[in-house]
C-alpha cells in the first residue's frame, strides 16, 4: 500500500500521512507537463516544484520510504510506480480540481492498481455541511448564509449564539484609505535555499518562453529574486509575522491600493495554504488567539481576516464544486472581447492598471482589491470573455487553482453564472481614486468621460451598463446607477460609445 501525495497535498498533520506509520510507502510525482499547461508564473512554478521537493526530502528526513519521480506525465510517473510495485493499493486525499478523482483512477486502473480517496481534510468546513446548511437552496447562493453558519459550526468570534461584538460584519470599517505617505510594514522574504534556487533555474530552463509564444511562456514575466515560503517551517514563520506585524491595520486598510506596495497589510499566507504547508483552521486560530492577547488587534481587523479565510475562501471552493463544469465557460452577459495584451507585457499607461500588472509580473501576486477592482473590473466593463480572463489569472499568480480563480473570476469578477454575485462587480475612476493613490499621478483624468485623455475606466463604466441594460436594470441592487445612466442625453451617450470604442480599439492596438 502507497500513500499518493499531490503537489497541492503537502501535509503531514492532515490527510492519509497523519494516519500511516513511518514504514508505509510515499509517491510523490513532479509532471512537467502539467506545468506546461498554461504559461504559469515562473515564481508559481518555483513555489509549487521548491515545496514538494522540499517535502520529500523532510519526509526523508523523518524515516518514511518516498519514491519521487520526475518525469512528463502522471502516466509516466505511474508507470514507474507499478513496474516496481505491480498491483499496488494507492490512497490519496480528494484533489479539489474538478474531475481530478475520475482521472486519476482511471490511470492506477489502466496499470493494474487500485485508488482509495479519502475526503479532502485541507478545508475547515465539509460538502456534508454546505448540503446541511446551503443545500436546499437555489442558486444565487449567499455568502452571508454560509459564512454565519461556519462561524457558528466553529465558535470562531462566537459570544454563545451571537457574534462577538454583536455584528456579523465590520465591513464599513474596513474601508478606509490611510493616504498616499502610509508606509505600510515591510513583508517577509525567504532567501532561497540550494534547493530553491536549482529549483528556480531548472524552471527557467525548462519552461522559458517569449512573447512571440502564443499563449506566452514563462518570458511574459519578469521576475524579481523569489521569496516565497517553500516549507512548513516558513509558512509558518510567515503565519506569526503576519499576526505580530501587519493584522491590527489588516481591517481598516484591507481595501486600499497604494502604489508599489503590493502587500498592504494582508497576510499573503494562500499559496501555504493552497499548497497544504498551512491549514486554514490553524491559521484562523492563530490570530484568534492573537486578538485575544493584545488587545491593540481590533475586532474589525479579525473578523475582516476571518472573513476572507472562514467566508470566502472556503464558500468559493463549495460553490466550485456545486457550479462545475458549466461554471468554467459561464458568460451570462455575451462578453467577447479578448483580454487586452497588456495583462502579459505590462505595456498600459493608466497608472492604476501599470502598477498592478508590473506587479504581477514581479510577483505573481497584487492583493485581493488590485484583483478584482482594477484587474476584474477593467475586463468587465472592457467586456473580456470571462474565460480568458480565468486563464490568465491562473497562470499568473502564484496562489491560483483552478478551484479558486474560476468562482472568483468568472463570477465574482466577471459576473458569469449568477451562482452568487448579486450585481457586477463595476465600477468607475470613482472607486480607483477613493481607495487608491493612482489617480494623482495618472496621465488620463479621473474627472473626465470623454476626450482623448479621459480616464478609460469611466467611458467603459458608462458603456457597459449601457449595453447591458436588458440585463441589468432589473437588478434592485443596481437601480441607482441606471437613474444617473438615465440621466445622460442621446448625444452624451454616443460620446461615451465612441470613447469607449476608442479605448478598446488603444487596447486591442497596445496603445492604451
Amino acid at each position: 500500500m502507497t500513500v499518493w501525495v499531490l503537489g497541492d497535498q503537502l501535509s503531514r498533520e492532515h490527510g492519509p500521512l497523519s494516519r500511516t506509520d513511518d514504514g508505509e510507502r510515499v509517491l510523490l510525482i513532479e509532471a512537467t507537463a502539467f506545468a506546461r499547461r498554461r504559461p504559469y508564473h515562473p515564481h508559481k512554478l518555483t513555489l509549487v516544484f521548491s515545496a514538494m521537493r522540499h517535502f520529500r526530502d523532510e519526509l526523508r528526513a523523518a524515516g518514511r520510504t518516498v519514491e519521487y519521480h520526475r518525469c512528463e506525465t502522471f502516466a509516466e510517473g505511474l508507470d514507474a510506480h507499478f513496474e516496481t510495485h505491480p498491483g499496488d493499493e494507492l490512497t490519496v486525499m480528494h484533489p479539489p480540481g474538478h474531475g481530478a478523482v475520475d482521472r486519476l483512477t482511471e490511470l492506477v486502473e489502466a496499470r493494474g492498481g487500485s485508488l482509495s480517496v479519502i475526503d479532502d481534510e485541507l478545508f475547515v468546513t465539509t460538502p456534508d455541511q454546505w448540503e446541511a446548511w446551503m443545500g436546499d437552496r437555489d442558486p444565487p447562493y449567499r455568502q452571508e448564509t454560509f459564512y454565519r453558519e461556519a462561524r457558528r459550526a466553529t465558535g470562531y468570534l462566537m459570544d454563545g449564539e451571537e457574534p462577538l461584538g454583536g455584528e456579523w460584519n465590520y465591513d464599513d470599517e474596513n474601508r478606509q484609505f490611510p493616504g498616499a505617505d502610509y508606509d505600510p510594514p515591510e513583508p517577509p522574504r525567504y532567501e532561497p535555499d540550494a534547493l530553491t534556487q536549482q529549483t528556480r533555474e531548472w524552471v527557467h530552463e525548462t519552461f522559458a518562453g517569449d512573447y512571440d509564444d502564443d499563449p506566452p511562456g514563462v518570458g511574459w514575466a519578469d521576475p524579481e529574486p523569489f521569496g516565497w515560503p517553500v516549507t512548513r517551517e516558513a509558512a509558518v514563520d510567515a503565519l506569526d509575522r503576519f499576526v505580530d506585524e501587519r493584522l491590527v491595520e489588516f481591517g481598516p486598510y484591507q481595501d486600499a491600493m497604494l502604489a508599489d506596495e503590493p502587500a498592504m497589510n494582508h497576510a499573503l499566507l494562500s499559496g501555504a495554504m493552497n499548497l497544504g504547508l498551512l491549514h486554514p483552521r490553524e491559521v484562523l486560530e492563530t490570530v484568534l488567539e492573537a486578538a485575544k492577547s493584545d488587545p491593540d488587534v481590533p475586532l474589525n481587523s479579525v473578523e475582516g481576516f476571518v472573513r476572507q479565510v472562514l467566508g470566502w475562501r472556503e464558500f468559493t471552493r463549495h460553490v466550485y464544486r456545486e457550479a462545475m463544469p458549466e461554471l468554467a465557460d459561464a458568460n451570462q452577459l455575451d462578453q467577447t472581447e479578448a483580454l487586452p495584451a497588456f495583462y502579459w507585457t505590462g505595456d498600459v499607461d493608466a497608472a492604476c492598471l501599470s502598477d498592478v500588472v508590473d506587479g504581477v509580473r514581479k510577483r505573481g501576486y497584487s492583493h485581493h482589491i488590485e484583483r478584482l477592482m482594477i484587474l476584474a473590473n477593467f475586463a468587465l466593463i472592457y467586456g473580456v470573455e470571462p474565460r480568458q480572463l480565468n486563464e490568465w489569472f491562473h497562470a499568473a499568480y502564484v496562489d491560483a487553482y483552478h478551484w479558486v480563480t474560476t468562482p472568483n473570476v468568472v463570477e465574482m469578477g466577471s459576473y458569469g453564472a449568477g451562482v452568487f454575485a448579486t450585481k457586477p462587480y463595476a465600477a468607475s475612476a470613482n472607486y480607483v481614486d477613493r481607495m487608491s493613490d493612482y489617480c494623482s499621478g495618472c496621465p488620463y483624468a479621473k474627472t473626465k468621460t470623454t476626450g482623448e485623455d479621459a480616464c478609460p475606466f469611466n467611458a467603459l463604466y458608462w458603456d457597459f451598463l449601457d449595453r447591458n441594460a436588458e440585463e441589468l436594470r432589473s437588478n434592485h441592487r443596481m437601480g441607482l446607477v441606471y437613474s444617473h445612466l438615465d440621466d445622460k442625453d442621446d448625444e452624451e451617450l454616443a460620446a461615451i460609445r465612441e470613447r469607449a470604442e476608442a479605448v478598446r480599439a488603444m487596447a486591442r492596438r497596445g496603445e492604451l
